[in-house]
């Protein structure tokens, strides 16, 4: 006897029975309950973590490795020799620490840890351009919509911050991305970064100046119910919840946010440490500080940005600028989590977009063009080898040559720091199970301690 569910699935290549499928896997999950009342409650990782959290510092308009952590003696020869246009390194380079890590002198406060540094000389990115490259190094797609490696790591492990956001970005770029860098996409809204500034009290419109603390308690109580009372009516949303979620965090946010930025209570030997007295420190100093007092706080993805890393002309005096800018900032975060002993469970990944070409990009003013073919990224903490140089670029730095590791094989390495498995951090949408690291990636277990 022909039953309507046989009639699905014969008629019209069965797409009616997929269909009615999709619907029934929606209801059976719109009915179950949910997992936990916070999305941001920490969850276990697939295995034993090396780190718990991340510090991303990223450096936008990309860095020359060149100039800075990949040494290519051949090319300085090469330029001596007037050959093509190629352009050596603009500083010198000495063996550092223990290790003999090759660094320029652009960082010598970094240099001082050289012996914790896992430098990554083998990276490579699909593009030069700016866009593409920057939007695929945050969410690993040049060209899609996806969520940020950020909101992937909170989405499979929570937080440990009860007041405060688990994904944190600190002065973002407003370009090449935008808000995409740090979004959620079609992950809950409860996962996306929470943009942070180093003046204005961290977030805009914080406090409420016109409701006392009673009255603003009551007003929310009222929305919540509110709300609560929608989400019983269509159970599941994820919409929903992360407007519950939203109003909950703010409403925290307004105590923990001043309390936990108030660097003025920082002895002054913490704040000559990351260089909150000089002009030239004093911005990335107070992100870098910032991200130290928020790691303590159990934030578990915290972003730090440094404009300005686009060097087609000046380049000496402008990267030389640009390293002072982060040198002391960078070590003194280092050197203070190393005492406060935290460093072992956080992963500090630095790095732009992509590297830097080895010819001028013009003769005339002195210098270098994009280079996705190879460039320069390093960590440093949580579980990978200190002293340590993977992978290397051809003789003149162009071409990315031996431990390769491409985006996303960095983001697999990144999650397995974190104990995930990048395979199995899926989240289902459109039909079927989206991840990081798309259908690629391998870890590179060579970094590993």
């Amino acid at each position: 006897m022909n039953t309507r569910r046989h009639l699905l699935q014969n008629t019209s290549a069965g797409f009616g029975w997929l269909a009615f499928q999709a619907l029934s896997q929606q209801w059976a999950q719109g009915a179950a309950p949910p997992k936990t009342l916070n999305p941001l409650a920490p969850k276990p990782p697939h295995f034993a973590p090396r780190a718990k959290r991340v510090i991303f510092m990223y450096m936008q308009g990309g860095p020359s490795h060149l100039d800075t952590f990949d040494w290519k003696p051949e090319l300085v020869r090469a330029q001596e020799k007037k050959l093509q246009k190629y352009m050596g390194s603009v500083f010198e380079f000495k063996p550092r620490g223990q290790s003999g890590l090759m660094i320029s002198e652009a960082f010598p406060e970094l240099a001082k840890h050289a012996d914790s540094l896992c430098v990554l000389n083998g990276m490579k990115t699909a593009t030069n351009a700016h866009q593409m490259a920057t939007v695929a190094l945050h969410i690993g797609s040049e060209s899609f919509v996806r969520p940020s490696m950020g909101a992937w790591v909170v989405y499979g492990l929570g937080s440990e911050a009860e007041d405060l956001p688990g994904f944190v970005t600190i002065n973002p770029i407003a370009d090449n991305g935008g808000a995409m860098n740090y979004g959620s996409a079609f992950l809950p809204a409860s996962f996306q970064g929470t943009r942070l500034n180093t003046s204005g009290g961290g977030v805009a419109h914080l406090a409420n100046t016109r409701l006392s603390d009673a009255d603003q308690k009551r007003q929310i109580d009222f929305i919540q119910k509110a709300n609560r009372r929608l989400s019983g009516q269509v159970p599941g949303n994820p919409e929903i919840e992360g407007v519950i979620q939203s109003y909950e965090l703010a409403y925290k946010m307004q105590t923990s946010v001043p309390m936990t930025l108030d660097l003025d209570k920082e002895p002054e030997h913490i704040r000559e440490m990351y260089g909150l007295n000089d002009g030239d420190t004093e911005r990335f100093g107070t992100q870098c500080l910032m991200a130290r007092r928020m790691a303590e706080k159990g934030v578990r993805f915290i972003q730090l940005t440094s404009p300005g890393w686009d060097h087609h002309n000046g380049l000496r005096e402008n990267l030389g600028r640009q390293c002072r800018s982060i040198d002391r900032p960078i070590a003194g975060l280092i050197a203070d989590l190393k005492q406060r002993d935290m460093l072992k469970d956080t992963l500090i990944l630095w790095g732009g977009e992509f590297g830097r070409g080895s010819v001028y990009d013009n003769e005339i003013y002195n210098g270098r063009g994009h280079n996705g073919g190879g460039y320069t990224m390093w960590m440093v903490g949580g579980g990978v080898k200190g002293g340590y140089v993977h992978g290397s670029t051809d003789e003149m730095g162009d071409t990315a040559a031996t431990g390769i590791i491409g985006t996303h094989d960095l983001h697999a390495t990144l999650l397995h720091l974190l104990g995930i498995n990048h395979e199995r951090l899926t989240y289902r949408y459109a039909g079927r199970n989206f991840r990081l690291t798309d259908v690629a990636g391998e870890v590179a277990k060579d970094i590993l301690t």
